[in-house]
């Protein structure tokens, strides 16, 4: 059994590429009925404690992992003293907001809240917003 301590590098993460169709049943279908009412609760919090296992330098490290992890292009469109937007958009999205499945973002949303958090030394909490219009998903961090 592996130390929950243990940070994970980011450059491994070649090693585990896989399909993304039995992650969408898992994550959108098994999860939220395993988790039940606060599901997207958990998976917030889920999400940050993911992060707490990588090591991240910059904002092109989360960027990278986002991408290595199969959850699309991350890129700040609007910065403010208090506030940054991002955005996330893949094909990947697109086909998960297109499917008759319901879809959320909280995982991600948490995940960026202590990624960002760790390379910016604040305190961070994050929200997202899914565009179905535009098929991408912007997420809201605030420091806090």
């Amino acid at each position: 059994m592996s130390n929950n301590n243990t940070v994970f590098p980011i450059s491994q993460l070649t090693d585990l590429q896989s399909s993304g169709a039995g992650y969408d049943i898992l994550r959108y279908l098994g999860l939220p009925e395993l988790l039940g009412t606060e599901s997207n609760t958990l998976l917030y919090f889920l999400g940050r404690n993911l992060a707490r296992k990588f090591e991240f330098n910059s904002m092109e490290d989360i960027v990278h992992l986002f991408e290595q992890l199969g959850w699309g292009y991350l890129e700040i469109v609007k910065e403010k003293k208090e506030t940054i937007i991002f955005q996330l958009m893949s094909d990947a999205i697109v086909q998960r907001l297109k499917a008759p499945i319901d879809t959320e973002f909280r995982l991600e949303a948490g995940f960026l809240a202590e990624a960002y958090q760790r390379i910016d030394n604040s305190d961070c909490e994050c929200t997202e917003e899914i565009n179905s219009k535009l098929f991408l998903v912007q997420f809201t961090l605030h420091r806090v």
